[in-house]
């Protein structure tokens, strides 16, 4: 089916349908977002662009995070999708370089990662960096990352910065970036995500920056996003949807107690919690009509746009219905009674959310369970819907795993400064993340 096609079919469908009727999601109907400069679009279109600090490149305030398929990819960029972001962990460089390679180059701003590994020298950077140059079938890339640095010293690591120059001199590198959400565990480092990317800004070689913000954790992101803007360091955003698992855990949990089975006592206990919470919130689910994860989802998104030093929102694109929803997002906003209402939101639904880069629990287990990563990998699951490579992420995770957690006391739980149930949720996530659970 050819893109235009597929468009023309999805207004047609039922889901065009509804979508020009729907329910007002915190207090702005499908059918109320501006028009598109040509006129009406058959589907929706990116309708803002931002600049993207120091690079002088504008990109789409909506852009792709993670697309594991070309022709959503491809949908995409005729959407008017110009970042692209990538990692050589990802495995979708292949298939990036493949859609790219017939279009014209420089309309794309195209950002990949290397994971800091055991060789740190200026060659193992290097050879790695053309690997993924090789994978992305281009002459260069736009934007090379740290990849989720951990550590405050590791901003200037010697090894990195010199292959970087080397690819600046050669014309394969434009720019350098650092991702970042705290660190992998508190016993690797006690550096914030607010510590490393504020020491990245300071030393000067960094142009870009992707970090987790949302608004159950605006705070520990908003200065970050400050100092991006007096810097003119380009601000990516990821992690913006702090419940995606919200809906995730009610069906679950729902489920195992209408079906009657044994539900172990930590599910119990998060279950109990859960239905108290969403009592609560029952009035903020109907003042502002929101029916689903898709309500929510927009919520998030349109808080993160609020912000005018954020340069683009990086989401993960699963299929053509994602590209029509999420594009429709780009150019809109929520209102100030919408903003505080969210945050009010929050208050009610904390303790399913561990907040990225927090760490400050870990110091407290007995058996040294990366929690925060744990939940982090959780995430990739039930909120983004990356079951593969949340799986994989965990079945390579060093340390103890949450298998642990079912039987705890709960002692990273009695800590936590957010009131999230966390052991019940390390119990989950070990459920759902082990193939063998």
């Amino acid at each position: 089916m050819s893109r235009q096609h597929r468009r023309q079919f999805f207004k047609n469908s039922a889901f065009g349908i509804m979508g020009a009727a729907a329910a007002p999601v915190l207090g702005v109907r499908l059918n109320e977002w501006p028009a598109a400069d040509e006129g009406p679009a058959i589907s929706p279109r990116i309708r803002e662009y931002r600049p993207l600090g120091k690079t002088g490149f504008k990109v789409s305030d909506i852009s792709a995070g993670f697309v594991n398929n070309e022709a959503v990819l491809n949908a995409l960029l005729d959407a008017g999708v110009n970042y692209i972001d990538s990692a050589e962990s990802y495995n979708n460089e292949t298939l990036i370089g493949n859609v790219l390679k017939n279009l014209d180059r420089s309309k794309y701003f195209v950002t990949t990662k290397l994971e800091f590994k055991k060789d740190l020298s200026q060659k193992g950077f290097y050879d790695r960096a053309r690997k993924c140059l090789e994978r992305l079938q281009m002459d260069y890339v736009d934007c090379l990352m740290i990849h989720s640095c951990e550590t405050v010293e590791a901003v200037g690591t010697p090894g990195f910065h010199a292959a970087m120059e080397q690819l600046k001199k050669e014309g394969r590198l434009r720019h350098v970036g650092l991702s970042n959400h705290g660190s992998n565990h508190a016993l690797v480092s006690k550096d914030s995500m607010q510590d490393i990317c504020l020491a990245a800004i300071k030393d000067g070689r960094f142009d870009v920056l992707l970090l987790a913000y949302n608004f159950a954790q605006e705070d520990n992101g908003a200065r970050v996003l400050e100092a991006c803007h007096a810097h003119d360091v380009g601000a990516t955003l990821m992690k913006v949807n702090p419940y995606g698992n919200y809906h995730r855990l009610k069906e679950y949990l729902g489920k195992a107690e209408k079906e009657g089975k044994k539900v172990h006592p930590s599910y119990r206990e998060m279950y109990e919690k859960f239905k108290a919470k969403t009592e609560k919130a029952s009035d903020f689910f109907n003042r502002y009509q929101l029916k689903g994860a898709a309500e929510i989802r927009a919520a998030a998104i349109r808080f993160c746009l609020n912000n005018p030093n954020v340069s683009t929102v990086c989401r993960s694109f699963r299929n053509f219905e994602d590209v029509d929803t999420l594009v429709a997002l780009s150019g809109t906003r929520l209102r100030l009674p919408d903003l505080r209402a969210i945050r009010a939101f929050k208050q009610d639904l904390s303790p399913f959310y561990c907040h990225h880069g927090c760490n400050q629990c870990e110091s407290s287990c007995p058996q040294q369970v990366p929690v925060n990563t744990v939940l982090r990998y959780f995430h990739y699951y039930a909120a983004e819907e990356r079951q593969k490579y949340a799986m994989k992420c965990y079945a390579q995770l060093k340390g103890t795993s949450a298998a642990v957690c079912a039987d705890c006391e709960g002692h990273c739980e009695q800590v936590c400064p957010h009131g999230v149930s966390t052991r019940s949720m390390l119990a989950l996530a070990h459920n759902k993340l082990s193939l063998f659970a």
